[in-house]
């Protein structure tokens, strides 16, 4: 692995930019998943309901990535590269989002309270590893 500064301002800058569009991608379908779930108490354990809440939350990222991507290439181009973007980056959070949801209600269950912590370690959780990427592979979807 690469010796990289910690300390750059702007890989800061666009790692949080880049973080923000895949959170809200990610969260479309993540709090949407769980938000019907509760809405016709589906009768699943948490960790399938957490689990359709991750899935959904990654498809939903990649089409929102790739609509944002379609004003820079074609629409292949843009899917292929939304497909491509970190994988890891997407799961590590959904993962604390979700992890975070459970430990706060109990249960996936979403109420006005949970919202904002669930998004700020949504944010967080994957920002070092964004800003990783972007200053030791020079990695970026945006």
């Amino acid at each position: 692995m690469l010796n990289i500064s910690w300390v750059c301002r702007h890989t800061w800058k666009r790692a949080a930019h880049n973080t923000m569009w895949c959170l809200a991608g990610c969260s479309i379908g993540d709090l949407g998943t769980i938000a019907y779930a509760q809405w016709v108490a589906l009768a699943w354990p948490v960790w399938q309901i957490m689990m359709l809440a991750i899935i959904n939350g990654l498809l939903t990222s990649i089409a929102l990535e790739t609509l944002i991507l379609t004003r820079q290439m074609s629409l292949p181009v843009a899917f292929k590269t939304a497909i491509g973007m970190s994988l890891i980056s997407m799961i590590a959070m959904e993962s604390a989002m979700n992890l975070l949801d459970v430990l706060l209600t109990g249960g996936a269950m979403l109420t006005w309270w949970v919202i904002p912590p669930m998004l700020l370690v949504g944010f967080l959780a994957p920002l070092p590893y964004n800003y990783w990427r972007l200053k030791a592979l020079g990695k970026a979807c945006h």
